[in-house]
């Protein structure tokens, strides 16, 4: 059957060629369309009770990630030329396009009474005029407001806050870049006049920023794995006409996964920007698998055509079920429930048979075409370095089995006693170094307003109109205590809520006399409504009254609190919901109330747990398919049992030594194992198949044949090992430590699996594999 292929696609060549150009035409214009993903929440699927409560609150409340903080550290800032600076700052972000609102103690407002129009009107803080004395002031109504403490400003530390909202629509598009690239022109502007740095933070930010380090690393990365594949190419064959035609294969893989990504209707995540580095690191090897079969071969028979032949016949197969197992290594991840997992296990699975289509075609087309190999492309073939390194492993085989079983063992005895130590977490920022300046501004925000990351709870009342009249103050004392609770709590800011408004509301209604600053009673309510319905037709968005409106829903039945907290990770958020829920159970009657906790933090707790529960599986189902594949290869379950234990062994290890160098288990690291896996199983189906084909013309020999496959084999084994692994070393010059970790965790990986191969696989085949005699 395969030399029949062969046949055909020497034959064909011209017609084949012209195809697959035409092909890569269109896939390139589809992937000059590809765009970047802005989204956090893929990661959850969309019919996840947790995903539609946050959807809910959306559509009642808008959105909670639209907003930006800007943060200043100095107990000079209410010296007029900084406290004026830090003014001008926010009506410049005021002027940004797509920029909605922006929030800070320079246009703070004060209430007061009006008695004579009985109204509640908004008084700005500070004047317009500005001067030293008038900041002073404004300095000490501000400090007489305790609604702004901890909101807008940090007494004890010195810290002072913006708050800037950008329009959504924006923020989930590429025009987001643009906007938040006008912010910082802003902020620097402000440190150099006066010298004071400014430190920014908030979802906006960190999306925007951490998807455009995705498309630039993604082009480094592309570039990188090329120029260092063609460096290996060239060394290996010393032909610039094989390194292109090699590097042309992958080029035109590279092109048909991105065209792929479009047209699956996916745009570029962390994941999917890995996908293009992988295909040329996965795709070098079948390169340099069939150009070896052809250069073994064309060295005996010296007849172009007949290797041309033997190639494609001989490797066929082969490289076929190598890259079924690699494809099944990351098409598993799209059984998982997680969206994100999905896109990158389709495209990635796809991509790589792509990959196997285009370089069975594509190189002996090509070939053809091309003058035979002169004996200069033919010297690796004789590597003294690596032919005296395959005798030394053949010595090991024959001679130290018990040597090398007890080596195993100590090595995996090792290994469990790392996987042991291995803890399971995950953080909003985890991937980014801790010099990194988010990095760093989040921690800033943590320290002084303990945190920037949204969490709100939505008290639902059960009934139209719940929160009207009187009826609210009952909600409003069980809300004011959750708050307290709230406060109390190292990882969490005061909350934002009806309540605190209301509190403010009455402190305006007595004169401004912050001994005034707590619930209204009943009595209280009576009067202060008519003002508050006053203040309601204020134009100021700023106003507090106008923030009472966007925290009740238009019918009135639910109401929000909004916390800003800390980034715990996926380890202590639960604790600290499952402390929150008891504390608003104690307060709220269930048949009365509904307490939902929702907001970007949840969902990203959720998605976390989605995405490692779904990379779990996922080994176990890319173990399963790729034992199927082995046992349909080989039909023999001894042989079955022989192949696994080397490559199970490499992934064993690496969990220990994630644990002894105390890497967490989180979405990037989880993934190492089933591609490890995926890959490495290329090595053992290449050693069987050439042990399985060389069996009968030894007659059988079992030992003979073990001495012959690591000879013939292991040449071609290791180079394709080297470039694997240093294909995955690039990966730690990422930005982002998931990637790093993803790129020396694999790279150990596959270290190990090529030696288990060379070394333990053949142990084992000549302990427990026996030849029927007929």
């Amino acid at each position: 059957m395969w030399q029949r292929l062969a046949g055909l696609v020497l034959k064909y060549r011209k017609l084949l060629l012209v195809i697959l150009l035409l092909i890569t035409g269109v896939m390139g214009y589809f992937a000059s369309h590809i765009q970047l993903s802005y989204e956090f929440s893929k990661a959850i699927p969309t019919d996840n009770p947790r995903y539609q409560e946050y959807l809910s609150f959306k559509k009642k409340f808008g959105d909670d990630g639209n907003v930006l903080v800007l943060g200043v550290q100095t107990k000079d800032f209410f010296k007029a030329e900084n406290f004026n600076q830090f003014s001008q700052l926010g009506l410049k972000l005021q002027s940004i396009p797509y920029v909605e609102n922006v929030l800070s103690v320079a246009n703070a407002v004060n209430l007061l009474k009006d008695s004579s129009t009985q109204k509640l009107i908004t008084q700005p803080v500070f004047s317009d005029t500005r001067n030293q004395s008038e900041i002073e002031h404004g300095e000490t109504i501000l400090y007489r407001l305790p609604f702004y403490n901890g909101l807008l400003y940090n007494k004890q530390t010195d810290a002072y806050l913006m708050i800037v909202r950008i329009n959504k629509d924006v923020l989930n598009s590429k025009g987001r870049t643009k906007v938040i690239n006008n912010i910082l022109a802003a902020s620097n502007s402000f440190t150099a006049s006066t010298n004071i740095q400014v430190h920014l933070s908030g979802l906006p930010l960190i999306r925007t920023q951490v998807a455009d380090r995705i498309a630039k690393e993604m082009k480094w990365f592309i570039v990188g794995s090329l120029a260092l594949s063609a460096l290996i190419l060239l060394i290996l064959f010393r032909s610039l006409v094989t390194m292109a035609l090699s590097l042309s294969v992958v080029l035109i893989g590279v092109t048909w996964s991105v065209g792929l990504t479009y047209l699956l209707g996916y745009k570029i995540t962390l994941l999917t920007a890995l996908i293009p580095p992988l295909i040329v690191v996965i795709g070098i090897p079948n390169c340099i698998y069939f150009l070896n079969k052809y250069h073994t071969t064309y060295r005996q028979t010296n007849d172009k055509n007949a290797s041309l032949i033997a190639m494609v016949s001989k490797m066929g197969v082969v490289t076929l079920f190598c890259n079924i197992t690699a494809a099944i290594g990351f098409a598993v991840f799209a059984l998982t429930n997680s969206a994100i997992l999905k896109e990158f296990g389709q495209v990635a699975g796809i991509g790589i048979m792509f990959i196997f289509l285009i370089s069975f075609i594509l190189l002996p087309a090509a070939l053809s075409f091309m003058k035979a190999p002169v004996a200069s492309q033919l010297k690796y073939l004789d590597f003294k370095a690596i032919i005296q390194f395959l005798l030394k492993i053949e010595q090991w085989v024959f001679n130290h089995q018990r040597i090398v079983y007890l080596l195993t063992g100590l090595l995996i005895i090792f290994s469990l006693f790392g996987m042991a130590k291995i803890r399971s977490e995950g953080f909003i920022v985890d991937d980014l170094p801790k010099d990194d300046k988010i990095y760093k501004d989040l921690k800033f925000f943590e320290n002084n307003f303990k945190g920037v990351m949204p969490l709100e709870i939505i008290v639902d009342t059960k009934k139209r109109g719940g929160l009207s009249g009187a009826r609210i103050l009952p909600v409003l004392k069980k809300m004011d205590s959750l708050s307290l609770y709230i406060t109390g709590q190292p990882e969490m800011s005061r909350p934002l809520s009806v309540a605190e408004g209301m509190k403010f509301v009455k402190e305006g209604f007595y004169e401004g006399d912050s001994s005034n600053y707590s619930l209204p009673n009943t009595f209280d309510l009576a009067f202060i409504g008519d003002y508050l319905k006053g203040a309601k037709t204020s134009t100021n968005n700023n106003s507090p009254s106008s923030l009472l409106n966007s925290f009740m829903d238009t019918a009135h039945e639910s109401t929000r609190m909004s916390i800003n907290m800390a980034d715990v990770g996926t380890r202590k958020l639960p604790l600290i919901l499952n402390a929150l829920h008891k504390k608003s159970d104690q307060l709220f009657d269930s048949s009365k109330y509904k307490i939902t906790y929702t907001g970007s933090t949840i969902t990203f707790l959720e998605g976390s747990a989605f995405i490692i529960e779904g990379l779990k599986e996922s080994i176990l189902w890319a173990f399963l398919f790729i034992s199927l594949c082995m046992l349909y290869l080989f039909k023999s379950v001894r042989i079955l049992l022989c192949s696994l234990i080397p490559n199970l062994i490499p992934l064993v290890v690496t969990a220990g030594i994630m644990g002894w160098a105390g890497v967490r288990l989180k979405p990037s690291t989880v993934l190492v194992f089933s591609i490890a896996l995926g890959i490495a199983v290329d090595v053992t189906i290449r050693f069987l198949v050439n042990y399985k084909q060389e069996l009968p013309t030894n007659n059988n020999n079992i030992a003979a044949t073990i001495g012959q496959t690591i000879n013939q084999t292991g040449l071609s084994i290791i180079y394709t090992s080297m470039v694997l692994i240093a294909g995955f070393i690039i990966f730690c010059f990422s930005g982002f430590g998931g990637t790093q970790s993803l790129g020396w965790l694999t790279s150990i990986t596959l270290l190990l699996a090529t030696l288990a191969n060379l070394i333990l696989l053949p142990v084992l085949l000549l302990n427990f594999t026996k030849i029927k005699k007929k």
